[in-house]
């Protein structure tokens, strides 16, 4: 198979890129970033990397070419400078990229979202990955994965809030509570975004929570 991701310098994208360097399934790996990422010293002539401006898409979008687009395209409010430009890279980038996959024939789609994401939210986080896997599902790719993670283990952990919270569920998980939001590392979820691409299942298909574990 031949990949392309976008998302490559986070948590979930780097893990992904690992996965991928060690997967025989796949054969060529394009990845799209903004910035030079860290590639896997394994079959490292696998991956091409595209350092992109995802604001001019016709200078890249010959790259979006292959079997599968894997995005795990994010950033927090604080490290965009605001809600806006959160909005710009979580959704806007991101349905840039595969607008540009579909008129290039690639098949799949495979992206992380979130636990509770919902168009009609009034938080604006998960209002935002309600309207970008709504938006995504408009462009009818034959094959859409769309993994909805809880809580992610980072290494390292972003902030000290994100620690927090992620104890804090852990806790509660220790005694029985809220196991369905029990925190995931992101190795789980990169590994799960690989298995489900070899899959033949059509249409959209949602994974949330624990059950991204099964897909390991």
């Amino acid at each position: 198979m031949n990949a392309i991701t976008i998302g490559s310098t986070g948590a979930v994208g780097r893990d992904l890129l690992t996965v991928l360097a060690r997967d025989p399934a796949y054969e060529r790996v394009d990845v799209l970033v903004r910035r030079a990422p860290a590639l896997p010293p394994t079959n490292a002539e696998k991956f091409h990397v595209h350092i992109v401006d995802f604001e001019r898409p016709k200078t890249w979008q010959e790259f979006v070419q292959g079997d599968v687009l894997f995005s795990s395209l994010g950033t927090s409010k604080k490290q965009a400078g605001g809600k806006g430009q959160q909005w710009r890279v979580d959704h806007d980038y991101q349905l840039t990229a595969a607008k540009a996959a579909r008129a290039n024939g690639v098949p799949k789609m495979v992206v992380v979202s979130s636990v509770g994401a919902d168009p009609a939210s009034s938080f604006f986080y998960l209002r935002m990955k309600g309207e970008i896997e709504s938006d995504l599902q408009a462009l009818t790719f034959p094959s859409l994965t769309i993994l909805r993670p809880p809580s992610l283990i980072r290494h390292p952990a972003k902030r000290l809030t994100e620690t927090l919270s992620v104890k804090a569920l852990q806790a509660l998980n220790a005694v029985g509570l809220f196991k369905r939001m029990k925190p995931m590392p992101t190795l789980d979820v990169a590994r799960a975004m690989a298995h489900l691409a070899q899959d033949e299942a059509q249409g959209m298909n949602i994974v949330s929570g624990q059950d991204i574990l099964f897909h390991r």
